[in-house]
């Protein structure tokens, strides 16, 4: 009777944390270059069960037992959003041309992070940066400085303003983007900080004055979320059944006759 406590409860708390999930993603659908998370769910491993007879060295077997199950694992998926032009000269969207997923570069505190965010900004001090103040980096890794948001970006992240050179931008390539960890702030991460090779112009071509939406499909989402929902209640029902036959067992069955 436990172990069919512990399977169902185990329902629950995997489709507790598939309904966080689509929550955030819900949440996120207006963020530009947001990638929604999906989840990996497995089971646990069956138990065989044998039955064993007094006397008898040999076993029945009675078949197998379901464990439970468990998320995985929760993984981005790196789908192209659409465009939404916006015609700010700070907003950019990257579009994927060859295998890989291209990625703006970015300084964050110190060390080299992702995004597909592209709504940048210019702060006070000319400096080029993200929404939250992590600057963007060029080709070689150094800060972009503008005098002004009087500036172009042409396809292959190639910066002029005034017509003059000023920087390229440092587009990189994952080849296996679901390898990468997600940091917030619409920031991504190598394992041990290892560098992204920057992108070739055959993989991606940059959109100045649009952004890209978040792939997430907030129709898919809401039907996912419901039947996350109906899940967990199946499994609750069978968790408060499996309660009720405890509590008989212990007041009634065991109850000692004076």
């Amino acid at each position: 009777m436990l172990r069919g406590l512990f399977t169902a409860a185990s329902g629950m708390y995997a489709s507790q944390r598939k309904t966080e999930m689509l929550t955030n993603n819900m949440a996120n659908a207006q963020t530009p270059g947001y990638k929604a998370d999906h989840t990996h769910v497995r089971a646990f491993p069956d138990m065989l069960l044998s039955r064993f007879e007094a006397g008898n060295r040999r076993t029945e077997r009675v078949g197998t037992l379901h464990t439970g199950m468990y998320v995985q694992e929760i993984v981005p998926r790196f789908i192209q959003g659409d465009l939404m032009e916006t015609g700010r000269s700070g907003d950019l969207a990257l579009t994927d041309r060859g295998e890989g997923t291209a990625f703006f570069s970015v300084d964050q505190n110190g060390q080299i992070s992702y995004t597909r965010n592209g709504r940048f900004t210019i702060d006070p001090s000319g400096m080029l940066t993200t929404e939250n103040g992590w600057p963007l980096l060029d080709e070689n890794g150094n800060t972009i400085r503008l005098n002004s948001d009087q500036f172009d970006i042409d396809d292959f992240g190639r910066i002029t303003e005034n017509g003059v050179p000023v920087a390229r931008l440092g587009i990189v390539r994952a080849d296996e983007p679901e390898a990468l960890s997600k940091m917030g702030d619409g920031l991504f991460q190598t394992e041990n900080n290892a560098p992204l090779p920057l992108a070739g112009n055959a993989d991606f071509s940059v959109s100045q004055g649009f952004i890209e939406r978040a792939n997430v499909d907030i129709t898919r989402s809401m039907g996912d979320m419901l039947a996350a929902y109906r899940t967990f209640e199946a499994n609750q029902k069978i968790v408060q059944a499996y309660d009720r036959s405890l509590e008989k067992a212990v007041n009634e069955v065991g109850r000692v006759n004076g």
